[in-house]
């Protein structure tokens, strides 16, 4: 369930498209009631958002075209640093728009001075490119949500000798490594711990319900990374019969 702050984005969203938005259209897109419109309505004018209604049957908003966004909250900083990570993300996948959107974005609601910061940043910063990690931010997302949530992800998946499965499994994080994407998740079919390269999984949809998070049964990744996925204590990644990244995808994360 949305909280109210991530819905008032939601509705914010809406709201930018320029356009005038009866109350029922709004609350079918955000699947509330027409209060809660209202109430989030008001929440965005406490933020400083110029949200304009009209009263009664058939109420309809919108948002003042030259209404002033509040500053942002960061400091000098934490603008270096978020800048910073965006312009690697850019030079990682130069056929990804939405890092460089993303930062445009930012500077052009950031305070005049964090304004100055962030062209600092930006015209000073050269990242080197490397080979570029392609990796679909809606898939991310949808890893993160079920993360957070407690959620189980369904996804079809193709391993490494073009096998195709529909997978369901209780996802437990998403990391880079050597320029790709992987999830490292608990796949309740096989009954072990997998996991899959992110550029390989379609059609990810997060199941309704919630369970118990599953404990990771490692100290930590990299301990389960240097250890043959979990299954000896020698920290090498070059030991006979070893699983390599190159066919981890997929695999179970300790030999049988």
């Amino acid at each position: 369930m949305d909280t109210p702050s991530t819905r008032s984005l939601r509705l914010l969203a809406l709201l930018q498209s320029g356009r005038d938005w009866c109350g029922r259209d709004l609350a079918d897109r955000l699947q509330v009631s027409e209060r809660t419109v209202r109430r989030d309505a008001m929440r965005l004018r406490d933020m400083g958002y110029d949200v304009r209604s009209r009263p009664g049957p058939g109420a309809a908003y919108s948002l003042r075209p030259s209404m002033k966004i509040p500053p942002l909250l960061f400091t000098a900083d934490e603008v270096a640093t978020i800048i910073t990570s965006l312009l690697i993300l850019e030079a990682w996948s130069p056929d990804d728009a939405t890092a460089g959107t993303a930062r445009a974005k930012l500077e052009q609601v950031l305070p005049r001075k964090l304004q100055q910061r962030a062209a600092a940043v930006a015209v000073s910063t050269q990242v080197l490119r490397e080979p570029p990690a392609s990796v679909d931010w809606h898939l991310v997302g949808e890893i993160a949500d079920a993360v957070a949530n407690a959620s189980r992800l369904t996804f079809d998946y193709t391993d490494q000798h073009g096998r195709h499965s529909h997978r369901t499994v209780e996802p437990y994080r998403h990391l880079l490594r050597q320029q790709r994407w992987y999830l490292i998740a608990y796949d309740l079919t096989r009954e072990d711990w997998r996991i899959f390269r992110l550029d390989r999984m379609e059609a990810a949809a997060i199941s309704l319900g919630s369970h118990d998070p599953r404990a990771f049964p490692w100290a930590s990744i990299e301990d389960w990374l240097t250890s043959n996925f979990g299954a000896s204590d020698e920290h090498s990644t070059n030991v006979p019969g070893q699983y390599s990244w190159a066919t981890a995808s997929g695999v179970a994360l300790s030999p049988k």
